[in-house]
């Protein structure tokens, strides 16, 4: 795999913050140049976000209904965007089509695809093109809808670029069950005649929850994946590149051997590990995109054939400082174990906010954290935001909550929890002159400004 491109190679500092979490209405406008400009004034130079695909009742980013669409409702409803509208759909025939019809029917059936009358289900040659004419007007309304999307995006990427902040994107492993690539790629996910699931992806039992993870996706059928040439990927990866700078591949391990959980199981600890073509994926992806930064998300059960994985492809895994004082002094997470082709965080959207973990946290650990952050003087979660700084990772990436000293009220997502997650802004004023001013003095203490 080609080395990581131009975002590492240096010190540099980001920040962690979904666009929906940015002050003002959360959307892809004047707000998130604004919040683009406190970055550049505070010497960050890497903006990470969430994943920007279309979301369900759950606002869960990771639960889209494509891996290709974006969340038209991150665009102002003022935003227009006529222009290039033909090479727009051209760029993106492979998924758009097959997409707004997806949305179009699951407007007129409210109801997920599986449940769509069975020529539609199983997309009868002469149903699909009857449907299509049916619902031409709202199959445009929703390629226009998308087109909106990509003007907007691209107009931000350029403003963050042109500022010096590199745009750090998030890649989910799987799609959702209810999506338009599960629909028009059945072969490809492990899926029944009447489009139910046969195998669900998810993880075995962690320190984030007990029984394990199920996170009602389809498993992929990698063999059939592996004998279309992975065109369903690196078209995806396409897409996705052209949206970010690099990208954190979400559950990276999944692409070593990936937890299968038969359908029906009652708790994911009845799943089993399947291997999965890391390398020949690799492959596919790098001869189709050529040099690109990716980051390897290895948190969780690793094993050391993942590592070598990660290794052999020169990617740069992850270190989570909370993670760090569990009593283990090999822990990959204290920072005398972390590696300079690495990215260090405080915490990720997945962990407590710092203050919210450190009021949390047991007697013990607490105590080993203070010995070994040398008896700090300051309150978190600036300790742990200076250790941060100071690890030899390339790349440093602190949340939003986590620079505004925010409790556990301002958590992202609770996993193996559906309520309450994903809701999180940052308040109005927060991000002014004087805080920017004091994480630029950090970010140079530590050489992690330009």
């Amino acid at each position: 795999m080609a080395a990581p491109g131009r975002v590492f190679g240096s010190r540099r500092a980001g920040v962690l913050a979904h666009v929906t979490s940015l002050p003002g209405a959360g959307l892809i406008d004047d707000d998130a140049r604004c919040f683009v400009d406190f970055l550049a004034a505070a010497g960050f130079s890497v903006w990470q976000t969430l994943p920007l695909g279309p979301v369900n009742e759950s606002l869960s980013p990771y639960q889209s209904d494509s891996a290709f669409a974006g969340n038209v409702a991150l665009v102002g409803e003022r935003r227009h965007a006529d222009q290039d509208y033909e090479a727009f759909q051209e760029a993106n025939r492979y998924w758009l089509e097959d997409f707004a019809l997806y949305r179009a029917l699951r407007g007129r059936y409210d109801a997920p695809w599986y449940r769509w009358p069975p020529e539609l289900r199983d997309r009868n040659a002469d149903a699909i093109t009857a449907a299509r004419n049916e619902l031409r007007d709202a199959m445009d309304a929703e390629r226009r809808a998308q087109h909106r999307f990509f003007a907007a995006w691209r107009e931000l990427k350029a403003y963050a670029n042109a500022a010096g902040i590199h745009v750090f994107g998030d890649l989910p492993l799987f799609a959702a069950h209810d999506s338009a690539d599960v629909w028009c790629h059945r072969e490809l996910f492990c899926i029944d005649e009447a489009g139910g699931m046969t195998e669900t992806a998810g993880a075995p039992p962690d320190a984030f929850a007990a029984d394990g993870q199920d996170w009602g996706c389809p498993q992929y059928r990698w063999d059939n994946r592996a004998a279309e040439g992975f065109r369903w990927w690196t078209e995806r990866l396409k897409v996705q590149a052209g949206r970010f700078d690099l990208l954190r591949i979400d559950h990276f391990r999944g692409l070593r051997e990936t937890w299968a959980i038969p359908a029906g199981a009652a708790t994911a600890r009845q799943g089993h590990w399947k291997e999965v073509p890391g390398d020949a994926w690799f492959g596919a992806v790098q001869a189709a995109l050529g040099p690109y930064a990716f980051v390897a998300e290895d948190l969780g059960y690793i094993t050391p054939d993942v590592h070598a994985l990660r290794r052999r492809l020169g990617l740069p895994g992850m270190h989570v400082l909370q993670f760090a004082f569990e009593g283990d002094p090999h822990s990959t997470h204290l920072p005398h174990n972390h590696e300079a082709n690495g990215v260090v965080y405080t915490g990720t959207h997945d962990n407590n906010t710092t203050l919210g973990w450190w009021q949390a946290l047991d007697e013990t650990s607490r105590s080993r954290a203070m010995q070994y952050l040398d008896y700090p003087g300051e309150a978190m979660p600036w300790p742990l935001v200076h250790a941060a700084l100071a690890s030899v990772c390339e790349l440093a990436v602190l949340p939003l909550q986590d620079c505004l000293g925010l409790d556990a009220d301002a958590r992202m997502n609770t996993p193996g929890t559906v309520q309450g997650n994903w809701h999180w802004r940052c308040p109005p004023g927060a991000l002014d002159e004087q805080l920017a001013q004091k994480l630029r003095e950090l970010l140079a203490l530590y050489g992690r400004t330009d």
